[in-house]
């Protein structure tokens, strides 16, 4: 098989700033109170969402309205259990989130790849929702060489404290962008010349019998249910991991590895 395809606030003057309000869980950090959260999010840093409570008017209401206009998840939560999250602080009504590593955007993975003179290498999880997982896979990313990671924004573990455990410290060195469409970016991957391969158990090929050298972004789907329908039909082909044993799926990170590793190895021999 030949996979080539053709290339185709301005807000009012600034305060003495203090140090943020924050604290530590496995989910990461959680900044809280209202100037520590809209400097978090004018500064540009990766968050992952923003709880909040009461009504949007003032401060709270401009926060939440810029927050929009960056896409940063926002969603509304009672008082009670705001107060659960941050604890026995005062917290006035809005919590952020911050990621455990910086998000970058599609086009910086695609230069990186470029940069190093080889044909795109990515992976695209649809909704994988356990922080173990994405932690492994970013782990498995690492070590084979992908040049990035592409996840949801909505339905899917981001990048939190027990991600960056799980993933031995790969979180640091792996891009992994945060993106609101996953079918709209494979659509936009296929114009830039990737194509799409999917992992089903009722994929066409078996896994070692498929070409993944050249430019390729590989599908992992939900832990659940796989990938979703709207993904499937993006794929250029599917492929499946065969099993003998009575157990009919394997660990999503574990169906990740045994993919990544026979693409690691058609890529590197295709080097030599």
């Amino acid at each position: 098989m030949s996979y080539g395809r053709g290339n185709n606030y301005k807000g009012k003057k600034e305060r003495d700033r203090k140090e943020p309000a924050r604290s530590e869980t496995l989910s990461g950090e959680i900044i809280y109170g209202r100037n520590s959260v809209i400097e978090a999010v004018r500064s540009g840093r990766s968050i992952n969402k923003i709880q909040y409570c009461g009504e949007l008017t003032g401060s709270l209401g401009m926060i939440i309205a810029e927050a929009k206009e960056r896409n940063i998840v926002v969603v509304k939560q009672t008082r009670q259990n705001l107060d659960e999250l941050c604890g026995d602080v005062n917290h006035q009504g809005v919590a952020a989130f911050v990621a455990a590593a910086d998000y970058v955007d599609v086009d910086d993975i695609l230069d990186y790849a470029a940069s190093k003179g080889e044909d795109p290498f990515i992976i695209v999880l649809d909704e994988i929702q356990d922080a173990g997982n994405l932690g492994a896979i970013i782990r498995t990313a690492d070590a084979v060489g992908a040049h990035g990671i592409i996840i949801p924004k909505r339905r899917a573990v981001p990048l939190t404290g027990a991600v960056a455990k799980a993933s031995s410290g790969a979180v640091s060195y792996v891009k992994v962008a945060r993106v609101p469409n996953l079918v709209s970016e494979l659509e936009n991957l296929k114009k830039k010349g990737l194509w799409i391969t999917g992992t089903a158990a009722s994929g066409k090929t078996t896994f070692y019998n498929a070409d993944f050298t050249g430019p390729i972004a590989i599908v992992i789907g939900n832990e659940a249910e796989g990938m979703g329908r709207l993904v499937t039909e993006q794929c250029d082909f599917t492929v499946n991991i065969p099993m003998a044993g009575t157990v009919s799926s394997l660990n999503a990170s574990v169906a990740a590895g045994v993919v990544l590793y026979e693409a690691f190895k058609q890529r590197n021999k295709k080097k030599q």
